[in-house]
């Protein structure tokens, strides 16, 4: 199956890294190369490094950019990202962007084992390597599993599920995602089943947790907000409200100036902003795309500034 991935705020998200020519740009999420593409258009002499742990996306983008000479393309997780520009000679960047989602792609191949609406085999490594959701869900205790539930997916009958998974495993190994899908199902009671499809945020907190997206999450930002030139820009695309938090969170301690208690007279902590936002609120995408491409209706972007470095 070939690798394609319809790119979520393409426009909203390279116009908001305001970029120069000669600039150097980070796409640490490459997936298929969408917003890739549109920095490289806008770069003469500059430098693009495309970053993705799956390595499918790798083959694809260098593959796409190969006669580009403004192209860098490396295989790592976008938590190595300020490792990787080092270790090719970059100190700053001017822009990094950071595309939370998973790729169309691989929620439509069904072998990857994202998708509850497919048979295959329990996987959803980004990278192909690791811990696998078939690890968790056949070895982690029914506790382990509820908080994975709880924290990754808000699910409500996140202990009911994980109570039935443990019960239905000592039976048979839960070996693919509609085994898993039909016990999240009778799991759940009928009135609950009308909104969404039972087993969507249990699969996304499997997904979060097998692939470290949380932890990995407000490091990432910091790496990348470090790494940035003053007058630089990091934009990050959110797909839920668990990243949109760490992000809003984030960004809004980099914008945040004097920390003197409020009875001080004048301030003696020195403290400005870091960072300014560059939109008061999120972007989100427009009707329009979101009717094109359903996936993309939950996405946010928040942009920032950078003015110093951290305090």
């Amino acid at each position: 199956m070939e690798f394609s991935h319809t790119t979520v705020l393409l426009n909203e998200a390279v116009e908001a890294l305001n970029i120069k020519s000669d600039g150097i740009y980070i796409d640490a999420t490459a997936g298929g190369g969408g917003h890739s593409a549109k920095i490289l258009e806008k770069l003469t002499n500059g430098v693009l490094i495309s970053i993705d742990r799956d390595p499918d996306a790798i083959d694809v983008v260098k593959k796409r950019f190969e006669n580009n000479p403004c192209s860098v393309v490396v295989k790592s997780n976008y938590s190595e990202l300020k490792n990787v520009a080092n270790s090719l000679g970059y100190l700053k960047a001017d822009g990094v962007l950071l595309d939370l989602g998973v790729s169309s792609w691989q929620f439509d191949c069904a072998e990857r084992g994202f998708s509850y609406h497919k048979e295959a085999p329990l996987d959803m490594r980004m990278s192909k390597e690791g811990v696998s959701a078939y690890d968790l869900v056949n070895t982690y205790t029914a506790e382990q599993l509820s908080r994975i539930f709880t924290e990754y997916g808000e699910e409500k009958f996140a202990y009911k599920i994980a109570k039935l998974i443990e019960k239905k495993r000592m039976l048979e190994s839960i070996e693919t995602t509609t085994q898993l899908a039909d016990i999240i199902s009778s799991a759940y009671p009928a009135a609950a089943k009308r909104d969404a499809h039972p087993a969507r945020k249990v699969f996304q907190a499997l997904r979060i947790a097998v692939n470290g997206e949380i932890e990995a999450l407000r490091p990432s930002l910091e790496s990348a907000f470090d790494l940035l030139e003053n007058g630089g820009r990091l934009a990050v695309i959110t797909f839920h409200s668990i990243e949109d938090r760490i992000v809003k969170q984030c960004m809004s301690e980099w914008t945040k100036g004097c920390i003197c208690p409020k009875d001080f007279p004048i301030c003696v902590c020195g403290r400005t902003p870091a960072a300014k936002l560059v939109y008061k609120h999120p972007i989100i995408p427009s009707n329009e795309e979101i009717s094109r491409n359903n996936r993309s209706r939950s996405a946010k972007l928040r942009v920032c500034e950078k003015l110093h470095e951290r305090y």
